[in-house]
């Protein structure tokens, strides 16, 4: 069975090939850094990590990109704020964002591009646009899309014109002025900025000198530029998460297929949004929690799998009742791990009846709930068999997934807060006590360590303990 992916593009699954055989090039819309990153923006860069693993793993070469915004009205308003450079401001953020999601054993990008590097390359695209009739100059000073004059406007929402245009008066509030509706210099309601015209307040680093006059650039014009400058002008995914749909990405297409006729992506892929209280996590809302937040109480790695172990397409409903669930569920896996020594695993052999379900599970648009199912199979499997070749595949396919890589015994452990030495001492005692037939006392002992958060695991092998949480 061959991978195939749900293209939002043509609302189905497709077979997935390159376009160029052996060679996966994919874009993904990155973060606008002016703040810490909350678990709705990581689960977005989770969600293609696991992608960039598994087709690294199905053995394609990945040139994976993903951009960082690092000039917008936000990033603008909290510099002078905080009365620091937009420059310090974005160095800050993109360090603790690098910091936070390293933490979660998400892999960094081939290209990680910053906006402000590809000016040139915007003013470029925005050129030829108007060379071509589809970009205007505004009497406001900015350069604006001219959306109704590209064919196709709307084919990755769904919607029409009419239907997107309604939705943006209504968003707007658009003032008709001779039955035309005008938006800030806009001729439709339905046009974007290519191009900002300067505003006296802002700094210095937030203009550039340009044939449309001082200004910046827009939103959407940042990635046509940056993801035609790395990986062409038409490459195999575009990803990023489904509130950017529209208007980002549609603006997008109207952008880079405007410029060159030639599809920007054969396949469009979104991620799902976090949902607190049955609403999406946005910092817009308040309801966010960053990443730092719930690793105060929370392992990395617990993030982690229960990131992954939900479809990166579903809702990913947040809580502390389903973050414990993941840890109680990712101890069951480190267990098995801890019964025996795990095979060094070279190459997947995907002729293993666990590997190959596991593989048919990750060929289906990267089904990772149910290749979570099959790790939990194999680690049954192997604490029944204790066989290291198992415990070597389970830990093999886990890392396919990002997880399962740590030592067993030091996860199994973490949190508990007590000496070593002295459990070690109170299963000694107790095992003198068990010989002596003295069982009272064993139980005496095990029922405090239990009280102390350890709980003891007796096999044929001798005595272990991991904390109770």
């Amino acid at each position: 069975m061959s991978l195939r992916i749900y293209n939002t593009l043509s609302r189905a699954l497709e077979d997935f090939s390159p376009l160029e055989p052996g060679h996966v090039r994919m874009y993904v819309c990155g973060m606008t850094i002016y703040d810490l990153c909350h678990i709705g923006h990581a689960r977005m860069m989770m969600a293609f990590d696991v992608v960039q693993r598994w087709l690294k793993s199905s053995g394609y070469r990945v040139t994976y990109v993903r951009n960082i915004t690092d000039i917008d009205d936000k990033i603008i308003k909290r510099a002078l704020e905080r009365g620091i450079t937009i420059r310090q401001l974005t160095d800050e953020m993109i360090a603790a964002m690098h910091q936070d999601i390293g933490l979660l054993g998400i892999e960094p990008p081939t290209v990680e591009p910053r906006a402000t590097e590809y000016v040139p390359q915007m003013l470029s695209l925005i050129g030829q646009l108007e060379g071509k009739g589809l970009a205007y100059r505004a009497g406001n000073g900015d350069v604006n899309y001219s959306v109704r004059k590209f064919d196709g406007y709307g084919k990755l929402s769904g919607k029409s014109l009419d239907e997107l245009r309604a939705g943006t008066r209504e968003l707007q509030g658009s003032r008709p002025q001779g039955g035309v509706a005008v938006l800030d210099g806009k001729e439709d309601p339905l046009d974007f900025v290519l191009w900002k015209a300067s505003k006296p307040e802002e700094p210095p680093e937030a203009k550039w000198d340009s044939a449309f006059g001082s200004g910046r650039p827009g939103w959407h014009i940042e990635c046509s530029a940056m993801c035609g400058a790395t990986l062409g002008e038409t490459f195999d995914i575009h990803g990023g998460g489904a509130d950017l749909q529209f208007p980002h990405h549609e603006n997008e297409i109207a952008q880079s297929e405007g410029a060159t006729g030639k599809p920007l992506a054969k396949f469009w892929v979104h991620n799902g949004f976090v949902r607190v209280d049955n609403e999406k996590m946005s910092k817009s809302l308040g309801n966010f929690f960053t990443i730092r937040d719930v690793l105060k109480s929370y392992d990395a790695e617990t993030l982690r799998f229960f990131m992954v172990r939900a479809h990166y397409r579903s809702a990913l409903n947040y809580s502390d009742a389903h973050l414990d669930d993941a840890r109680q569920a990712l101890k069951r896996l480190y267990t098995a791990l801890s019964l025996v020594a795990p095979a060094e695993v070279a190459a997947i052999d995907w002729s293993n009846h666990y590997a190959a379900r596991f593989k048919a599970a990750m060929d289906e648009d990267f089904g990772t709930p149910e290749a979570v199912a099959v790790l939990f199979e194999l680690a049954g499997e192997v604490n029944k068999t204790r066989s290291a070749e198992l415990a070597g595949l389970l830990k093999a396919l886990g890392g396919c997934l990002g997880v399962l890589q740590g030592d067993p015994k030091a996860f199994l452990q973490a949190g508990a807060g007590v000496n070593e030495a002295d459990i070690q001492a109170q299963i000694a005692a107790r095992a003198a006590a068990k010989a002596a037939k003295n069982f009272a006392e064993a139980d005496r002992i095990r029922q405090a360590l239990l009280a102390q958060g350890i709980v003891l695991k007796d096999s044929a092998a001798g005595t272990t303990w991991e904390a109770a949480q």
